[in-house]
Parts: C-alpha cells; structure tokens; sequence
C-alpha cells in the first residue's frame, strides 16, 4: 500500500521534491495556503530568472552560511549540474549568462518553467489543494487545517513541511508558522531580512542627481568579504547583487554596534598608484574630466564622490585616489523583512536528523528557506531548495520498498 504524503506549502523546494518522488510508492497531496503553486518562485524570475549559478561546487558551496552539514550533503548529492540536466529532462533547456548564472533559454518565461513543473507533479497524479492554510496540530498529532472558515483535519503517513521564511507575505511566505513549532519545543532562530536594501543616509542634492542610477563593475568590501558587481543608488540607500552578497558581515556589524562600514571601489581594474598618477599628470585637464574620460567613472559615481568629500579632498589627488578605491559608507539599517529577496533564521539543525526529520517529531520533515541558511542571489537560493528536496526525496524513495 502506498504511504500518504503531506507537503505543506507549495514553494521550490516542495516542487522539487513532489517532482522527486516515487508516485508508485507515495500518494502525494500538496497543502497550498495560496490560490496557486510557487507564487515566490514566479516573483523570482521577476528580476532576471537565473535558476542556478554555473561555477564549480567547492566554490558553489562556500556562498552558504549554514552550521548544517546536510545542506552540503544536498548540495553535492544533487548539483548545479544535475539541476540544469533536470531542467532538460522537462523541456527547458538552460544557459550560462555572461554572469556565470544559469538561466531558461531565451524566450522561455517563469511561467513556463513553472508550468513544465506542474506538468511533472500531474503526471505523477500528485494532489493540489489549494487555499488550505495549517494551523497546527490536532491533540492526536494530525494536521490542522483552515479551508475556506472551515477546520480540516489531515491524517498522513509522513509530513514534510516547506513553507518558506518570512518575506515576500503576498506570495504566501510571512514565517506565521513558527509559534506551532515553538509550541513543540522546537527550536526557531527569529528571522532577519537578507538579500536586502540598505539604509544609507544621502544628501537631498545628491539623490537628485543619482536617485534611481547604477553603479557598474565596482566592488564592495565589508570586513573581510569582497563582492564585485553592481548596486542601485535609491531613496533609501543601497540594492543590487554586489551588496546582497555581504549580507551576513553588514548584518553581524550592525547587531554589534548598530552601525556597519562598507568600502566602495569605484575602479577595482586599476590600483591606487595608478589613479593617483593619472591625476598628478593630468596637465591642463580638470580631475573632472579625468574621473570621466580616463577613469570612465559614471556620473553617478563622480556626484558620489562629491557628496563624501569635501572640496579640498577631492581636489586633493591623493585623498581621491584612495577614496575612489575605498570610499567609506554608512549603512544603518535593513529594509523592512518583508521586503528582503531572502531572509536567515527558522528551525535550527539541531532539531533535525541527517535527511531533515525533526527528531522530536517522527516522520516530520522540513526543508527550503524555512531552515536557519543564508546564501546570495544568483541562482544559490533556488540551488539549495532543489537540492534539498530532491535530498530528502532519494532517501524516502530508498527507505521504503
């Protein structure tokens, strides 16, 4: 007889892991809070739907901040590679960008990868229940549900739980979850906005002139983390791919002191010397035209630089040359959680076993942005939920016959 499966909520990792299953071993039902599957996987591709990053799996693996050895495991036992021959295998064929990030052909839309996922999980006759949010459990460990102001209740062989973590509420992601667990002495670390804006405190004259514009092939540092890249200048501070990715060193400075420094390189193709003596020869020219004309310094990037530094420092070459290089910023705070890409925090490991069951919950599982992990965007976010559930899927299609 086939054993029952309950996936709770209806995100990557649930897709993966619904598409990895033994549907001759496994009657599956996924439990959707929304009105559809992978509404977060669809605001996703909003931006650029990059579905994996292509480098190498020892480098792939340190972009993790985890205590978790089963994440490595996951990520090893089912690769970037296997991901884009999986993709392959349900008709969306992939590339590598320029970026190194792995993306659906050209032409292909999120919704088709999406619906080429849907496709697998019919023919695998696994059940959608949509609009069906958990609420806990019944006093004799069943499934609590709400189903249009009606209380089901949902007896399962084996319970696997992704719900996702705490941003993005509309898609149905807002980290509600976490009192019934804590109610089980299970152990949630609060959750924190990642892969965010930050607050920076500009000038009114500065952001009419910068509001809304790019800073491109420039590189940020925060303690010992470097990212090149690129950023977006807003109203509110910081965003983009280059400052995403020093996520955990900005939030552990401003945990300690409420404060965090990044350093901006405006030119990480030349060194300081070779600036600074492009300015000590520049003749008759003006250090504008030579921010601009050999540098290729954007007018961004020089209004920037006039912003932090007074008159007699940027006139200075020596003190431009070095603040080019590593420009000081203030960050002061996150964005609020609900607008973060990502966010840290959920159930601790501890709590869990080698292939994700709660070991105070026997045949309960958990995986995907619901656990305490933090990655940058470029495709390492959507890696780890795909490989956690095909993880957990591989062992439960070998743990029962």
């Amino acid at each position: 007889m086939k054993k029952k499966i309950a996936i709770i909520g209806g995100g990557s990792s649930a897709l993966a892991l619904a598409a990895a299953l033994d549907e001759h071993k496994f009657d599956m039902t996924i439990y959707e809070r929304q009105a559809a599957l992978g509404r977060k996987f669809l605001v996703a591709g909003d931006g650029g739907f990059n579905l994996t990053h292509s480098e190498d799996m020892e480098h792939f693996i340190t972009r993790y901040t985890s205590e978790s050895p089963n994440l490595t495991k996951s990520l090893r036992a089912f690769t970037n590679i296997d991901t884009r021959t999986w993709f392959t295998s349900i008709g969306i064929d992939t590339y590598i960008g320029s970026s190194k990030r792995v993306f659906p052909i050209k032409g292909i839309k999120p919704i088709q990868v999406l619906n080429a996922i849907l496709t697998v999980l019919k023919n695998k006759n696994v059940h959608v229940k949509t609009f069906h949010t958990w609420q806990g459990w019944t006093v004799e460990n069943d499934l609590l549900m709400s189903h249009k102001d009606q209380k089901v209740v949902v007896k399962a062989d084996i319970v696997i739980f992704s719900l996702g973590g705490a941003s993005w509420s509309k898609t149905g992601s807002d980290g509600q979850w976490t009192r019934f667990f804590e109610e089980k002495n299970i152990l949630i670390v609060p959750f924190r906005a990642s892969n965010c804006a930050y607050r920076v405190v500009w000038s009114d004259i500065f952001l009419s002139q910068a509001e809304g514009k790019s800073l491109k092939n420039i590189a940020l540092s925060c303690d010992d983390k470097r990212q090149k890249g690129e950023v977006v200048i807003t109203r509110f501070g910081l965003e983009g791919g280059a400052i995403y990715a020093l996520s955990p060193a900005i939030r552990q400075q401003l945990k300690a002191q409420r404060i965090a420094i990044v350093h901006l390189d405006l030119k990480p193709v030349l060194s300081e010397l070779e600036i600074k003596t492009k300015f000590l020869q520049k003749g008759r020219q003006s250090i504008a035209n030579i921010l601009r004309d050999q540098l290729h310094l954007s007018d961004a990037a020089i209004a920037l630089l006039k912003s932090q530094l007074s008159k007699i420092e940027f006139t200075n070459p020596e003190i431009l040359a070095a603040n080019i290089k590593t420009l000081p910023l203030s960050i002061t705070a996150t964005a609020p959680i609900d607008d973060a890409i990502s966010t840290v925090g959920g159930i601790v490991y501890d709590e869990l076993d080698d292939y994700f069951q709660f070991k105070k919950l026997p045949n309960h599982y958990a995986i995907g942005e619901m656990l305490d992990w933090d990655a940058p965007t470029g495709g390492y976010l959507l890696q780890a939920c795909f490989s956690m559930g095909h993880y957990l899927a591989d062992k439960l299609n070998t743990k029962y016959p």
